[in-house]
């Protein structure tokens, strides 16, 4: 029933180019339609890429994946650079990192079978790598609380953290798939490859589209909300991004499957901190302001924390449905500061 709704929601991407090419009905509409509208091709990216790797083998699999994967929050970030509002990157990006670990585990553990076993050693050695990159994070963020967080010397900075971030992912992806057994078939026919392929081609472009509405609309919608940019681009626009992986393991969650739930969410987030901030970071030269590194202290905080706190919680490699539900309490507690929070 949902994957018929996803399918059935993939239509929701040329409405609303349509309504936006032929009605113009207003960024606060637009900017709901172009959120809903990037959820099924989230997804239809992730299931592209999933049997294209069928075709492929686990190797290349796992770097369609990496690379694929993320490609919404990587689009939205690179549209909203040309557009010249970091804050909003950077916001997206870190929420991306603490929805991953706390509200998608959190709902993962509550749905999930209660005592089940997770990989421990491979949880905590992915937050360990957030926690990592935070500390990274530490050198151009630092400078950035005095003066003007985009100067052009601190994107500079920025480049030595970002190379090295994406040495360590690529050190650790690399031995991660030389250990990785051989997927094990689903039971279920798979697309074949030159499908897989067009699908994933036309899923990015679509997404590409959409997003750019989604980044236009934005400023606009913050204002008729009444919410700052900032609470936009942390909470909002970073689940948005994520929504279909988030379901996904939440989905996996329900059908027992802990360990592999648990690994999303927490790969997911140690991913976007060590591999998409970089990339984006990389890619930003190319337009006429870089991206720096300059996070908030807020955005740190929550980044920190929420990696020191999951593996507090899982360090017995047991699922507990309370310690759940407790990881989104404290997901809503950060919502509420984020509120709180204001623009930069």
């Amino acid at each position: 029933m949902a994957r018929r709704l996803l399918w059935a929601s993939l239509a929701l991407a040329p409405v609303t180019w349509i309504v936006d090419a032929v009605a113009h009905p207003g960024k606060v509409v637009l900017f709901v339609l172009a959120s809903l509208s990037l959820v099924p091709l989230a997804w239809l990216i992730g299931e592209a890429t999933e049997h294209a790797g069928e075709h492929t083998g686990p190797r290349i699999g796992g770097l369609l994946n990496a690379s694929f994967g993320n490609a919404p929050e990587v689009i939205i970030a690179l549209i909203a650079i040309a557009d010249n509002l970091p804050d909003v990157v950077r916001g997206s990006l870190a929420g991306s990192v603490v929805s991953n670990i706390l509200l998608v585990l959190g709902l993962a553990l509550v749905f999930g079978p209660d005592g089940a076993a997770l990989e421990r050693r491979s949880l905590l050695l992915q937050l360990g790598l957030v926690t990592l990159a935070v500390l990274v994070y530490l050198i151009p963020s630092v400078p950035s609380w005095h003066g003007d967080p985009n100067r052009h010397s601190l994107a500079l900075l920025s480049i030595g953290p970002a190379v090295a971030l994406l040495l360590v992912y690529l050190v650790v992806t690399v031995v991660g798939l030389r250990r990785r057994d051989a997927h094990e078939p689903s039971g279920e026919p798979g697309w074949s490859l030159p499908l897989a392929l067009v699908a994933l081609g036309a899923a990015t472009v679509a997404t590409a589209v959409t997003a750019e509405i989604l980044v236009h609309s934005l400023v606009d919608f913050a204002e008729a909300a009444n919410l700052s940019q900032f609470f936009i681009s942390i909470v909002i626009v970073a689940i948005v991004g994520n929504a279909a992986e988030h379901g996904g393991a939440v989905v996996i969650a329900t059908r027992g499957k802990m360990k592999l739930a648990s690994e999303i969410a927490i790969a997911s987030s140690a991913q976007v901190a060590l591999l998409v901030v970089p990339v984006v970071t990389l890619a930003s030269f190319a337009f006429a302001h870089p991206l720096t590194l300059g996070f908030r202290a807020i955005e740190l905080i929550a980044m920190g924390v929420a990696a020191v706190f999951v593996g507090f919680v899982i360090r017995d490699g047991k699922s507990r449905r309370w310690e759940g539900a407790l990881l989104i309490a404290v997901y809503g507690g950060f919502v509420l500061w984020f509120l709180s929070a204001g623009d930069r």
